[in-house]
């Protein structure tokens, strides 16, 4: 009996190891990826010019719209902070944020638009987790500025 109930203990941890590899590979893998790297370089050029910031906030909004909210957490608010900071970026309305965050914002929003991403979003589910740890990546490196978008938007109506 307590041999069994050790056995079962001993799965059981290495399940939550496995478990818990499992949740860093896609994070780490994705922040990894060309797709990413890609999409940090696109930041930068989608910084300097408005109109194509505008094409990729309005891209990005349609593809927020169409995937399922439940894949991005507790981000999921950060992510629509995010594409409205960018519009109001694009039309000049809001730029006091620091560039490091705005290029981490835009990675992340790029990314979310790739079609040739690290996981194709064809594929079920998980097709949108890397998605959704790119996003996460750029709320941890953006938060702060998020924070103080929100509170602009709230105090300048």
């Amino acid at each position: 009996m307590i041999a069994r109930r050790k056995d079962a203990m001993k799965r059981k941890k290495l399940a939550d190891v496995s478990k818990t590899r499992q949740r860093r590979t896609p994070r780490k893998a994705a922040l990894r990826s060309d797709a990413f790297a890609r999409a940090e370089r696109n930041a930068k050029s989608y910084a300097n010019d408005p109109e194509r910031l505008h094409k990729l906030v309005k891209k990005a909004a349609e593809k927020a719209a169409s995937v399922p909210q439940n894949i991005f957490y507790e981000n999921w608010p950060y992510l629509q902070t995010m594409l409205r900071l960018a519009r109001a970026h694009a039309h000049g309305e809001y730029r006091d944020l620091p560039e490091d965050a705005f290029l981490s914002i835009l990675a992340a929003l790029s990314y979310l638009v790739d079609p040739f991403d690290l996981i194709p979003d064809e594929v079920p589910f998980l097709g949108y987790i890397d998605d959704a740890t790119v996003v996460d990546f750029a709320v941890t490196k953006a938060k702060q500025s998020l924070n103080a978008f929100m509170i602009w938007e709230s105090t300048s109506g």
